[in-house]
C-alpha cells in the first residue's frame, strides 16, 4: 500500500487522511499543504488505486481488509497522536479504526458518510464503477469525469485538472482510470439485503466510536440521508454536524471554507 506523505516525518502528530471508493490518496494535497505545518500527514492510496497494488481476488477489496491494512500502516507510522480524515469509503474505514479497543484515533472526520447508506446512490455509483474506459487527452478525461462528479460541488477548471490527473494512468497514447476495475466485483454483489445487514454492524461500531467526531454533509447529498445525519449527532460519539451548501456527494475539501471547518475541527483544545 503505497501512501503520499507531508510535512515533518518525525513529527508525532499524525493526520491520515483517506479517498473514496474509485479515488486515491492525491484527493488531498490541498488540505495536506494547509496541515503539514501542524502534523505529519498521511495520504494512502487504498490497494487498487493509486500507487498501490492490485490484488489477485477481488473479494479482498471490502472495508474489513482495508482496516486491517491501516491498522499495519498506523503501526508504522509508529504516531503518538492519530487524527483521521475519511471522505466516503475512507469515512468507513475511519470509523472501523476508530471502533476496535484501544484505537490511537483521538480525532475522526467523516465526510459525507453515516452507517445508513441510500441504496440508490450505490445504483447510481454502480453505473459507471469499473467500466471500460479511455481518454485520448487529460482533458478529455476531465471532462468525462466530471460528468460523473456533480456532486463533487463548483470547482474551477484549475481545481478539477488537479484532481483528475492523479486518477489518470498511462495507456498508450492515452489513459485510462488509476484503479483496479475488479473493485467494482464485490460492489455489485451488494443487495439491499446485505447493505441493510452492513448498516446494523456499522451503527453497533459507530456507538462504540469515544473520539470528538466530526460529520461533514453536502446539502444536497444523495448518499448520507438528513435523518441518518442527525442520528449520528444523537448517538454513538454525538457528531458535530456541518452541512456544506451547494455541493452533494461527497465534497472534496479543496475550497477554502470547506478545509476551514476540517482544520478548525482538528486542532481545536
Amino acid at each position: 500500500m503505497a501512501y503520499w506523505e507531508w510535512g515533518d516525518a518525525a513529527n508525532p502528530r499524525v493526520l491520515v487522511c483517506v479517498h473514496g471508493l474509485s479515488r486515491q490518496g492525491r484527493d488531498f494535497d490541498t488540505l495536506a499543504a494547509a496541515m503539514a505545518g501542524e502534523y505529519r500527514v498521511v495520504c494512502p492510496d487504498v490497494v487498487g488505486r493509486g500507487q498501490s497494488d492490485w490484488l489477485a481476488d477481488p473479494m479482498g477489496y471490502a472495508i474489513p481488509a482495508y482496516v486491517a491494512d491501516m491498522v499495519t500502516l498506523l503501526a508504522r507510522l509508529n504516531a503518538d497522536t492519530v487524527h483521521w480524515v475519511g471522505t466516503s469509503m475512507g469515512g468507513l474505514i475511519g470509523l472501523g479504526v476508530a471502533s476496535l479497543p484501544d484505537t490511537p484515533i483521538s480525532r475522526l472526520v467523516l465526510n459525507d458518510v453515516g452507517p445508513s447508506i441510500e441504496y440508490a446512490a450505490l445504483q447510481r455509483i454502480g453505473t459507471y464503477l469499473g467500466l471500460p474506459a479511455r481518454w485520448g487527452s487529460v482533458d478529455d478525461a476531465a471532462d468525462a469525469l466530471w460528468a460523473i462528479s456533480q456532486g463533487f460541488g463548483p470547482h474551477t477548471r484549475e481545481q478539477w485538472l488537479a484532481l483528475t490527473r492523479p486518477q489518470l494512468k498511462p495507456d498508450g497514447d492515452g489513459f485510462k482510470p488509476h484503479y483496479d476495475p475488479a473493485i467494482a466485483v464485490p460492489f455489485r454483489l451488494v443487495t439491499p439485503e446485505l447493505a441493510q445487514a452492513g448498516e446494523a454492524a456499522l451503527w453497533a461500531g459507530y456507538d462504540r466510536v469515544k473520539c470528538p467526531t466530526l460529520l461533514l454533509r453536502g446539502a444536497q447529498s444523495d448518499l448520507l440521508s438528513p435523518a441518518t445525519a442527525q442520528a449520528m449527532t444523537q448517538r454513538g460519539p454525538q457528531a458535530r454536524l456541518v452541512e456544506l451548501p451547494g455541493v452533494g456527494h461527497a465534497p472534496t475539501l479543496v475550497a477554502p471554507d470547506q478545509v476551514a471547518v476540517v482544520r478548525d475541527f482538528l486542532l481545536q483544545p
